[in-house]
């Protein structure tokens, strides 16, 4: 029996999604279960699994967009296990591979025959009107391309292909490398022109002694790890239960816009941006302001994990009220974060340095931390904004009075 393997449904809002990499070739032996492909959505990366046990007719190539639902291969439930390690279809699979250099073979054939009539041909150098305005948008003149479609014309693929001048080589390795963008890559590239292009994005600093959750953090992290399973207590529980007091404070920070209306949240959903082995991935903690240190730290840490591991699921960055990003872990002083739309703010944590303040009329050394706060200024007026930022600061420079409650270790959970 012929099983077609279509493609599933990642999300409600997903329609489409990209062939990252096949794990198995054509005509390869396949059990049910196992993981056959990797698929980009333009929110995760996931596993496409074998519905069944038998040998694979793949009918998509890596890079090519699927729709949800189409067909991307076949599994013939009654082919025959290979014995050892061979494959069941290596003939057929072999075949294509010797014919794939034909095929560039006959590709490149025509540039022969163009290249000679070039320089003499009315349509030499003279793009089509879609190669001139591609050309136009890369600021490359058409006497520097060479075209290969007739008589000379530089044609669409000549203008997509085109390279923009490096300058005049004076020695070296000046290698160069096109690669397609993956469309998880792709969709994160459109959101944050689009966070530039349609909010009033406005940013506004300030800095947080971070000596007292040092000290917390020195006294308690040993028990904590304890106590806890190995999980450590890091700054971004801290920094967590500090964001959901403040967004407490000031509810438009934690509110969306909707055409000509404000939808307002009663929760804090923190959306955490991490880096994975994909780009740029924004997971949530839901319901933040009910979790207790420990459980921030074990969600961001699972979280993390599965990032991490490529596990990630769209359901897990589905949704956010708020989001955290930490430049810090890279080495970043200062930065002005970019809102995560429709999000309409966003909190950037910084690196820690050692410099000198002012405490008391003296000057002592303390570890200190620049913080950001990137707002839409449409929903979000100065004084929110500013006032939020202060809340933030406050809390973190006297976390066991306004964040604990007074008490530390219960807090902690010790």
């Amino acid at each position: 029996m012929i099983l077609e393997m279509k493609v599933p449904s990642p999300g409600e809002s997903i329609k489409e999604v990209e062939i990252a990499t096949w794990l198995v070739k054509d005509g390869d032996y396949v059990e049910k279960d196992q993981a056959i492909a990797e698929v980009d959505s333009d929110k995760a990366t996931l596993e496409l699994p074998a519905e069944m046990s038998g040998i694979i007719t793949l009918k998509a190539e890596e890079g090519d967009a699927v729709a949800v639902g189409a067909v991307v291969c076949l599994i013939d439930t009654d082919g025959v296990k290979p014995a050892g390690d061979a494959p069941a279809a290596s003939p057929e699979a072999s075949g294509p591979k010797a014919e794939a250099p034909k095929a560039e073979v006959k590709a490149e054939a025509p540039k022969a025959p163009t290249q000679a009539p070039a320089a003499t041909n009315y349509a030499s150098g003279t793009p089509s009107p879609a190669a001139r305005k591609i050309l136009d948008e890369k600021n490359i003149a058409p006497a520097t391309v060479s075209g290969t479609g007739k008589g000379g014309r530089i044609t669409k693929d000549d203008a997509v292909n085109a390279v923009p001048s490096m300058g005049t080589p004076t020695g070296g390795n000046r290698g160069s490398e096109r690669t397609k963008l993956s469309m998880l890559r792709r969709k994160v590239a459109e959101r944050l022109v689009a966070a530039k292009n349609e909010t009033a994005m406005l940013t506004t600093f300030n800095e947080v002694n971070m000596t007292p959750i040092n000290l917390i953090r020195n006294e308690y992290k040993d028990a904590f790890k304890a106590k806890h399973g190995g999980l450590g207590l890091g700054y971004m529980s801290f920094f967590t239960k500090a964001v959901t007091r403040a967004l407490e404070l000031y509810p438009d920070v934690n509110s969306m816009m909707d055409g000509d209306y404000k939808i307002a949240y009663d929760f804090a959903d923190i959306s955490i941006a991490v880096s994975g082995p994909k780009g740029l991935m924004v997971p949530v903690v839901r319901n933040a302001e009910n979790l207790t240190f420990r459980g921030i730290e074990a969600e961001i840490k699972r979280l993390a994990l599965r990032a991490r591991d490529g596990q990630i699921t769209v359901d897990d960055m589905t949704g956010g009220t708020f989001t955290i990003t930490n430049g810090g872990v890279f080495g970043s002083m200062l930065s002005t974060p970019i809102i995560n739309p429709p999000q309409s703010g966003i909190l950037g944590m910084h690196n820690i340095i050692e410099r000198p303040i002012a405490v008391n009329g003296k000057v002592e050394i303390h570890p200190m931390m620049y913080v950001a706060l990137s707002y839409d200024h449409r929903i979000i007026d100065g004084r929110e904004s500013v006032g939020f930022l202060v809340a933030v600061k406050e809390a973190l420079e006297n976390p066991v009075e306004l964040l604990m409650n007074g008490d530390a270790k219960r807090a902690l959970e010790l």
